[in-house]
């Protein structure tokens, strides 16, 4: 066979599933992005020879662009989905877990990583850095619906707000990483200038910028097109044109584009609240996320069967497992101690901390700014907790989301 036609052919073959994938995941209570992923494998098992080469070492700028670009499209339809209004008060619940439960997860993860899985100080920290972020692209069955939808429960808003948070906070500990082999490997930079320009620069310029294309988004789509009519006919592709725009413009100013995007998403959403428009947004970038999700679930499936996973030792399946059923759901819950969460629902928002593409993500990134020790070593247990995370997740989420659903006292609006 062709290896293009049949790539086609099997692209194709995704995108056309990905119209009814919604409706089976509902009916099974499996995440779909589950069945993709075990699609992949299937196929790659089956075909290795007639499919592009999945594995992340021998595509990394591939993987890079390509994880990239489900994420920012992920926080854009975060961002856009959000009823509740900032505020310290109402958002505590999020930066308790970003600011609490992530540091934790990643000053752990990254001590298992030196001293448990043997990786150096570079390589330990990369460690903890990658499985910092709740994954914004397969944490959806877990997250809130559309844009003014009547009911609005908690956790829900805590799990699609953290995801929305973390995945732009984490790469300050990313570049952490990259400056920690920088400066093992003799070149001319500091934890000084790493901690001025990625973590308060970058993250200052982010925010700033978000916020100012937001707004002006918002007054183009909601103020100005009231002064012209012929401007109300906007379709939801606009979304798509905002993520990237402002993930562009961000990055071009050496901002982060992930937190740019998701305030961004954010500030437009609020600028006129009800407003219809934010559901024809939300509708276009749901569906291509999902397109996305589904290609690259295949994707991973396949590098999960072309060996991605031939470093995995027994240490670092034991790490993974720890780490999804032990660290991240212990800090997250003592991070929301104090709170009047409901018990259930504190341990839904602390078990739910998915691993997905974010991690693939700032993985491929760090290896493309500098070389570490040990990185075939990281593919592998990266992409063990990421297999192991979508398959525990993808047959948990929507069960547990229905009990929680009616469980508890109805939600506020």
């Amino acid at each position: 066979m062709d290896p293009v036609t049949f790539s086609i052919f099997i692209v194709g073959l995704v995108t056309f599933t990905v119209v009814w994938m919604p409706i089976l995941s509902k009916k099974s209570g499996v995440s779909y992005s589950l069945f993709y992923f075990i699609g992949g494998i299937v196929i790659y098992s089956l075909f290795p020879e007639n499919l592009p080469n999945p594995v992340p070492q021998e595509n990394e700028a591939a993987v890079l662009h390509l994880t990239e670009l489900i994420v920012i499209l992920s926080l854009m339809g975060a961002g856009i989905r959000i009823n509740r209004p900032f505020s310290r008060k109402t958002w505590s619940l999020p930066l308790r877990l970003v600011f609490g439960a992530m540091l934790l997860c990643i000053a752990t993860a990254a001590a298992l990583g030196y001293f448990f899985l043997g990786f150096n100080l570079a390589a330990a920290a990369l460690l903890g850095a990658v499985l910092a972020p709740t994954d914004p692209v397969l944490a959806t069955d877990v997250q809130i619906g559309p844009p003014n939808e009547k009911t609005n429960f908690i956790h829900k808003f805590t799990l699609t707000s953290e995801a929305g948070i973390n995945d732009g906070m984490a790469f300050p500990f990313t570049w952490l990483a990259v400056t920690i082999a920088l400066i093992s490997a003799g070149n001319d930079t500091s934890i000084l200038y790493w901690f001025s320009f990625h973590v308060i620069y970058q993250i200052v310029a982010g925010l700033v910028l978000g916020y100012l294309l937001g707004k002006g988004a918002g007054y183009l789509v909601f103020d100005f097109s009231k002064k012209f009519k012929f401007l109300k006919q906007l379709d939801g592709f606009l979304a798509v044109a905002l993520t990237l725009l402002v993930y562009g413009a961000t990055e071009l100013l050496h901002g982060y584009g992930f937190i740019a995007v998701f305030v961004s998403a954010f500030t437009l959403r609020h600028y006129e609240k009800e407003h219809e428009y934010h559901a024809t947004m939300h509708s276009f970038t749901d569906q291509v996320e999902r397109l996305f999700t589904a290609i690259l679930m295949v994707l991973f499936g396949g590098a999960i069967a072309m060996g991605i996973l031939s470093n995995l030792t027994w240490q670092m399946v034991l790490f993974a497992i720890v780490f999804l059923l032990v660290i991240r759901p212990v800090f997250a819950y003592l991070s929301l101690i104090g709170t009047d969460l409901h018990p259930k629902e504190k341990f839904a928002i602390s078990f739910f901390g998915i691993r997905g593409m974010g991690s693939l993500f700032y993985l491929a990134f760090a290896f493309s700014e500098t070389t570490f020790m040990s990185e075939e070593e990281l593919w592998s247990v990266v992409a063990f907790t990421i297999a192991l995370s979508i398959s525990i997740h993808g047959l948990t989420a929507a069960p547990a989301m229905r009990y929680l659903k009616r469980e508890l006292p109805a939600p506020e609006r």
